[in-house]
């Protein structure tokens, strides 16, 4: 039976415990005052319980995100981080189920396995890139970009960089300005094309790919910037055949505010005229060109079939 001043400090060990989801390292436990052999009793009598080589936690129930990742940041050791899609999630970012761990640790550093932990070395640490207080992990905009680098497809990578954007935990322009100082090893490419397209730093891009794209595949040249009047004003379209079919091209900006309200009475109004309308995001012309040309080759066949007909 534990005296009542060491249950006391046990207490406090286990409320101080919470702000890191109840894992604590052993190294912790020795600096909050409690002897080994106090540990090894709470574990013993399962008010406790280990959760690696390195790490306990304050309770013997289900270890909940927070505590994973800090089980992951004690195990590893190394003056590990928190990193990627990881980091992102302790940022806030949600609708991700990914349940590894990802890691990063210098490439000099030995790490070991760990259950439930992938970890990536680095050739070289950035200056203040991790967060100052807090669980050890990359400040977001590098956690992002570094997400993209170890995605398993582009289409993930594309999403890893596009979610925090739409979810404000970072800006394009955060992406941006630390893609200047990090490009990576992988997808140096796609990726400087993704940060372009999600900050709109080239706007009459996706206009001009799509142009392209479609003249590859056989159609006239569309009309561009196509001015009409409506109930609504006068509206610029991003490009129009004359049988009637135009293609809006939707950067970032017409996912923010009031623009998708503007953009579905715009389309409606233009409908009503008999225009048919599709709706092709600039991302999408990086990640599946072929599936959106096949949509706008099949609408102008219907078309032209009409209007022969």
């Amino acid at each position: 039976m534990l005296r009542a001043s060491t249950l006391a400090k046990v207490a406090r060990v286990e409320e101080a415990a919470l702000d890191s989801g109840g894992v604590l390292s052993r190294r912790q436990t020795t600096e909050f005052g409690l002897h080994r052999d106090v540990v090894a009793r709470l574990v013993r009598d399962r008010r406790w319980a280990r959760c690696g080589t390195r790490s306990v936690v304050t309770h013997c129930g289900p270890i909940d995100p927070i505590g994973l990742r800090w089980r992951a940041v004690h195990e590893v050791g190394g003056g590990a981080l928190v990193d990627g899609v990881s980091a992102l999630q302790a940022a806030g970012l949600r609708g991700l189920a990914d349940e590894i761990v990802h890691v990063s640790v210098h490439k000099l550093k030995r790490a070991p396995d760990v259950e439930g932990v992938e970890v990536h070395k680095l050739a070289r640490r950035l200056c203040d890139d991790d967060m100052p207080t807090g669980l050890p992990r990359t400040r977001p905009a590098l956690a992002a970009l570094r997400a993209a680098q170890w995605a398993v497809s582009d289409r993930q990578a594309a999403l890893f960089l596009v979610m925090p954007v739409q979810q404000r935990i970072v800006t394009g322009e955060h992406l941006k300005e630390a893609h200047q100082w990090y490009v990576g090893r992988r997808r140096r490419a796609l990726v400087a094309r993704l940060i372009d397209d999600i900050v709109d730093g080239a706007q009459a891009l996706g206009e001009l790919d799509l142009a392209a794209l479609c003249r590859a595949r056989g159609l006239p040249s569309p009309a561009r910037q196509v001015v009409v009047d409506g109930r609504g004003g006068r509206y610029y379209l991003d490009v129009r055949w004359k049988i009637g079919l135009v293609v809006e091209v939707d950067g970032r900006h017409h996912l923010e505010g009031a623009s998708p309200l503007e953009d579905m009475l715009r389309q409606n109004d233009i409908a009503m005229r008999s225009d048919m309308i599709l709706r092709v995001p600039l991302l999408g012309l990086r990640l599946e060109p072929d599936a959106f040309l096949d949509q706008i080759v099949e609408a102008h066949r219907l078309l032209s079939l009409r209007a022969a007909g």
